[in-house]
């Protein structure tokens, strides 16, 4: 089996249209067993290349770019760039994979989708990481990370460009400057004679428009979510991670799904599943089941 991705994509609808999701897929297209891999809110699904090659031999693994982001499109509306969206598009993946059952993980913002998918009565997630995020978000790192998003920045190379990603998301903890080239190169696309990041810059608009009412009643829901997962969770948290707070981490161990809690030394916001230890820790959870 080749140890490359083939790359895919498949047509979904929001309320303004129809709308196309790419993704990368790794190892035996017939493999009943699914893996979906999901990744933060200013990221792609390639961030799960090392992931993917580590668990292709057992699994189909599937790691999409989030409608906006990547090869994907750009949603005509940007005031749809939200959880349920997002997870109605993963439910048209889903059938096209024609898999009764899959395995989830979850970064970020993929997290999020998790949560909301696995919450949802006939689920088809039968085995969920949930990757430094939980229904209770701290204030800190929304301030943090809406100082970026969103803004408009230009490359003159790919060294540039390396400079910006290690400086914007130093709290994934990568370790070496060729590590911080394998996430950007991935996440650029050309303009003239310069670099681009590859998502849309309206996905900021949702994330610039909510309120603390709004974030209360989605804190809420969230939750309601969280307590309606029967499958086994895991729960991985960057130690130094300024989104998850171990505080919510440890709520999350004793209700709902009762997850498992494993917390990466050195790491903020969020564990890249990039080196050995936290690969190792998915991996042994997942084989589980």
């Amino acid at each position: 089996m080749s140890n490359a991705p083939r790359f895919e994509s498949v047509q979904c609808l929001s309320p303004a249209g129809l709308h196309r999701m790419a993704y990368a897929e790794w190892g035996d297209p017939h493999n009943p067993r699914v893996l979906v891999c999901v990744h933060g809110l200013t990221r792609l699904g390639r961030d799960f290349d090392r992931l993917a090659r580590a668990l292709c031999d057992h699994y189909r693994v599937v790691c999409p770019d989030v409608v906006g982001r990547g090869r994907s499109d750009w949603l005509r509306e940007p005031m749809h760039y939200a959880v349920p969206q997002y997870v109605a598009d993963m439910v048209t993946l889903i059938a096209r994979l024609n898999a009764h059952s899959v395995h989830w993980v979850g970064t970020s913002m993929g997290g999020l989708i998790g949560i909301s998918f696995a919450g949802l009565v006939d689920s088809p997630i039968s085995r969920l990481v949930i990757n430094d995020v939980g229904p209770r978000l701290d204030a800190a790192a929304l301030v943090r990370i809406g100082s970026y998003v969103g803004k408009p920045v230009r490359f003159a190379d790919l060294e540039q460009a390396i400079d910006y990603v290690a400086t914007v998301a130093a709290p994934f903890g990568l370790r070496t400057r060729e590590e911080w080239r394998e996430i950007t190169e991935p996440g650029l696309r050309p303009d003239g004679g310069g670099w681009l990041l590859h998502y849309d810059p309206l996905i900021a608009k949702p994330f610039a428009a909510v309120t603390p009412q709004s974030a209360a009643a989605g804190e809420a829901a969230m939750w309601k979510l969280y307590d309606s997962i029967g499958c086994p969770t895991l729960i991985t948290r960057g130690a130094e991670s300024d989104l998850l707070a171990r505080e919510t981490a440890e709520e999350m161990a004793c209700r709902g799904p009762r997850a498992r809690l494993v917390e990466f030394l050195g790491v903020g916001h969020a564990p890249m599943f990039f080196h050995d230890d936290q690969i190792s820790v998915v991996r042994d959870f997942l084989l589980q089941g």
